[in-house]
C-alpha cells in the first residue's frame, strides 16, 4: 500500500515539499490550505509535470481536513512567514492561533501520523502543537537542525573549496539567534575543522549560520527561505517512511536528556518507523554546554511568553 504524506500549508515551502516528495516517489501527496485554490492549483501543476519527469504519484489539493485522514506523515508549514525586520518572537501570537486550529484538525482526522513541524518560531510552535494535539512526543518533531547544519556545512565548503559531502557537523539548540553550531566537533574529510580554518574566519561562519534565515529574507525582500527548509523536511519524512534510522538534528522533546526536562530543543535523534526512536547525547565541551544552556534558556523564555498569550499551554 502506497504511503501518504499530507502537507498543511501550500505556500512556498509546502509547494516545494510536494514537488520533492513527488519526484522521489516517496508517497502520495495531499496539499492542504485554507486558500483552497492555491492548494488545488499547485497540486495540479505538479501533477501535470509527471509527463515530463515520469514520476508516479497522486496529488490532490484541498481545504478539507477530512482529506488528510490516515496520513503516514504530516508536515506543517502553515503560518505567516517572517518579514524583513521581524524576529521569530514577533510571529508568535499569529502562528499560535494557526497551529491550534491545525492541531485540532490533525487530532480529529489523523492522530497516528508522524508530524514534522516547520512553522516558526519553531521550537515553541512544535511544543505548542504537541500540547494542543496530545499526540505522542515520539511522533511530533520539529525541523530546524538539519537546515541550520546544512547552512553551516555550505559556508564551510565554500571557505575551504571542498565537497560538502566531506563535512560532518551538527547545529544544536533552539532555531534562532542562540543556535549552537559545533565547530569543535566538526570534521572535514576526517580532519578537525579548527585545524583548517583560522579562528576569526570560523567565528564569521558561525555568526553567518546563526543569521542564515535573516540573510535570505533580506535578499528576497518578500518571504523567507523555502528550498533548503523543504529538502530538510523531506529527509526527515523519508527516514521515517523507509525506516532508515538516520541520526538527524531535530527539535525533539527532552525529558532529562542534556539536563533538560519537558522542553523541545534541537538535538541529534534517530528517526525510524516508530518516530523519534532515540535521542543521542553528545559529550559537549564546556563552552558548547554553556552555549547550549543559553539557547535552552531562550526557548524556555519564549515558551513562557507563548503560555501568557494562550493559557491552554500551561496545562
Amino acid at each position: 500500500m502506497k504511503k501518504k504524506i499530507s502537507l498543511i500549508g501550500a505556500g512556498q515551502i509546502g509547494g516545494t515539499l510536494a514537488h520533492l516528495i513527488s519526484i522521489k516517489e516517496l508517497a502520495d501527496v495531499v496539499l492542504f490550505d485554507v486558500a483552497e485554490g492555491v492548494a488545488k492549483g499547485k497540486a495540479l501543476d505538479i501533477a501535470q509535470s509527471t509527463a515530463v519527469d515520469g514520476f508516479k504519484c497522486n496529488l490532490i489539493g484541498t481545504n478539507k481536513y477530512e482529506d488528510i485522514k490516515n496520513s503516514d506523515v504530516i508536515i506543517i508549514t502553515a503560518g505567516v512567514p517572517r518579514k524583513p525586520g521581524m524576529s521569530r518572537d514577533d510571529l508568535l501570537t499569529t502562528n499560535l492561533k494557526i497551529i491550534k486550529q491545525v492541531a485540532e484538525g490533525i487530532k480529529k482526522n489523523s492522530p497516528g501520523s508522524f508530524v514534522i513541524c516547520i512553522t516558526n518560531p519553531l521550537d515553541v510552535i512544535v511544543m505548542a502543537f504537541q500540547k494542543y494535539s496530545g499526540l505522542s512526543t515520539k511522533k511530533v518533531v520539529g525541523m530546524a537542525g538539519i537546515l541550520d547544519s546544512s547552512r553551516f556545512k555550505y559556508f564551510i565548503s565554500q571557505e575551504l573549496n571542498i565537497s560538502i559531502k566531506k563535512i560532518n557537523t551538527m547545529v544544536l539548540g533552539g532555531h534562532g539567534d542562540t543556535m549552537v553550531p559545533m565547530p569543535n566537533q566538526t570534521t572535514v574529510d576526517g580532519k578537525k575543522l579548527k585545524n583548517l580554518i583560522n579562528e576569526k574566519k570560523l567565528e564569521a561562519i558561525v555568526d553567518r549560520t546563526r543569521k542564515g534565515g535573516a540573510e535570505i529574507i533580506k535578499l528576497l525582500e518578500k518571504g523567507s527561505a523555502f528550498y533548503a527548509p523543504a529538502a530538510s523536511g523531506v529527509e526527515m519524512a523519508e527516514s521515517y517512511i523507509k525506516n532508515l534510522k538516520k541520526t538527524l538534528p531535530c527539535a525533539a522533546y527532552l525529558n532529562g536528556e542534556y539536563g533538560v526536562k519537558d522542553l523541545y530543543a534541537g538535538v541529534p535523534v534517530v528517526i525510524g518507523n516508530q518516530g523519534v526512536e532515540k535521542i543521542v547525547e553528545l559529550n559537549l565541551e564546556a563552552k558548547e554546554k554553556e552555549n547550549f544552556n543559553i539557547s535552552i534558556k531562550a526557548v524556555k523564555e519564549l515558551f513562557n511568553d507563548a503560555a501568557k498569550i494562550d493559557t491552554d499551554l500551561k496545562k
